[in-house]
């Protein structure tokens, strides 16, 4: 994470080598890999510790190695200035690795370019994950690249499209690079600059929504905007899916049921939306199908770009997209929320249950792409919801009292992290900020984004006085 830090540093020095936020990124590198010598010096690992890894071993570093780069990636946007404390700049810096996207700039066109490149930067590396591009780069660390993997891994299982976690790993980074180049492309031909295009574009790919601009996608035109809904609906996809397509394999995309059900979403949302939004005022045009269309897919993938303040819309759509930041995108792609498929679940659990309440003896295996799902699955999956919720309704009830806020804007403050979406609604809506609350909410809300990205267990374990016993 320190060397990748000279991108970013290239932009500042290229703007000014004597500014401030050129040193900050400066200190920022020395210091990184000045700890990097300090650990590699007294804590060696070997090849045989990551052999012997569990699960519990690799989600507890995967969580603290989220934590740690969290803390360094904040460095810069303190000392920098940017951040006038440093509980600003780790929200900041969470929000980004998170791919949330929320963030406590009030003027954001004002920023050096060095530290909105960062910020945007951030995304494109937790997009895909930070472990799995170091299993990719780094040298091979054996049988414990799978437990870094999973643990990291968004949804409910971590498929492999490789034996090897190492060639897995290259894979997928591959088919995220192929994406990100020919979307920077897309953008530079409508107009946009190539600073422009690259920091929305990893916006994009990793559904984040840092946009160098205050008014978000709302600063472009109808082309630009096209382009990023494209691009935000890929990027919701399982990225196996992508991989296969890319392979010739097109109909792997129908065959995947989760999938399906993703494109189902969308295809249902976006003409009500469309439809409520021009009997309510706005007409029937292109501009409406656009914004009904950016604002679901954005919602959906928990992208969080804006190109309209959503908050002036009808109290149906508002609930709409609410419901949806709950969903999310799809397992395997790099959004957040609680994923496709275990909704899909929930609710064919639902429907099997009613049934056999009228049928006792009627025999239902629940499948998934005409596959049996194993119970324990179909447990973790239920686990997985009381546990979201539970955390969703601990941070709306930090934020009422830490806040003294109103609960519409205490609850989407809190779904919006643990979704990893950004913009809510009420104060934290889709042109407002995070700036006014407290350092207290900060940190409760940095907690919520970093379990949210993690699904959860490679956080809470270290809460667990088991994970650190032998």
């Amino acid at each position: 994470m320190s060397l990748i830090m000279l991108i970013p540093l290239g932009w500042a020095i290229l703007d000014d080598p004597s500014s401030a936020e050129s040193r900050a990124f400066i200190i920022t590198i020395i210091l990184g890999l000045a700890i990097v010598a300090v650990i590699m010096k007294f804590s060696p690992a070997t090849g045989d510790d990551f052999d012997i890894m569990g699960a519990k071993d690799g989600l507890a570093i995967v969580g603290l190695s989220w934590i740690a780069v969290s803390l360094l990636g904040a460095l810069p946007i303190y000392l920098s200035g940017v951040a006038p404390t440093f509980t600003d700049a780790f929200f900041e810096t969470v929000s980004g690795f998170t791919t949330t996207g929320a963030t406590i700039l009030t003027w954001i066109e004002g920023q050096p370019r060095g530290i909105l490149f960062w910020r945007s930067l951030t995304h494109w590396l937790g997009g895909m994950g930070i472990i799995v591009l170091s299993v990719a780069l780094l040298p091979a660390i054996g049988r414990g690249a799978y437990a870094l993997y999973r643990a990291e891994a968004p949804g409910p299982t971590a498929e492999r499209v490789r034996p090897r976690m190492k060639e897995t790993a290259k894979t997928l980074w591959t088919v995220y690079f192929i994406l990100t180049a020919v979307e920077t492309l897309l953008l530079i031909a409508g107009g946009m600059p190539l600073f422009d295009a690259l920091s929305h574009t990893f916006g994009t790919m990793a559904t984040g929504g840092f946009s160098t601009k205050n008014a978000s996608i709302a600063a472009y035109g109808s082309y630009i905007q096209w382009v990023i809904v494209g691009f935000m609906f890929l990027a919701g996809c399982n990225f196996i899916l992508h991989y296969q397509g890319l392979h010739g394999k097109v109909k792997s995309y129908w065959r995947s049921e989760e999938f399906r059900v993703y494109l189902a979403l969308i295809l249902v949302f976006i003409p009500l939306f469309t439809v409520i939004l021009a009997l309510s005022g706005e007409g029937f045009s292109e501009s409406t199908l656009r914004q009904s269309a950016f604002q679901v897919v954005s919602i959906l993938t928990t992208t969080g770009y804006t190109t309209v303040d959503f908050n002036l819309w009808p109290a149906f759509l508002k609930i709409s997209l609410v419901s949806l930041m709950f969903v999310g995108g799809c397992a395997g792609s790099t959004g957040g929320g609680m994923k496709v498929i275990r909704v899909y679940i929930a609710l064919k659990m639902a429907v099997k249950s009613i049934i056999q309440a009228i049928l006792p003896n009627a025999i239902m295996p629940l499948k998934i792409d005409s596959k049996p799902v194993s119970d324990t699955y179909v447990i973790r999956a239920a686990a997985f919801f009381i546990i979201y919720i539970f955390l969703f309704v601990f941070g709306t009830v930090v934020m009422t009292i830490t806040e003294k806020t109103d609960l519409l804007t205490a609850f989407s403050a809190s779904v919006a992290s643990l979704s990893n979406i950004g913009p809510g609604l009420g104060q934290v809506g889709a042109v407002e900020n995070y700036a006014w609350i407290s350092p207290t909410g900060k940190w409760v809300l940095s907690f919520l984004m970093l379990a949210g990205r993690l699904e959860l267990y490679s956080i809470l374990i270290l809460f667990v006085p088991d994970t650190w016993r032998k």
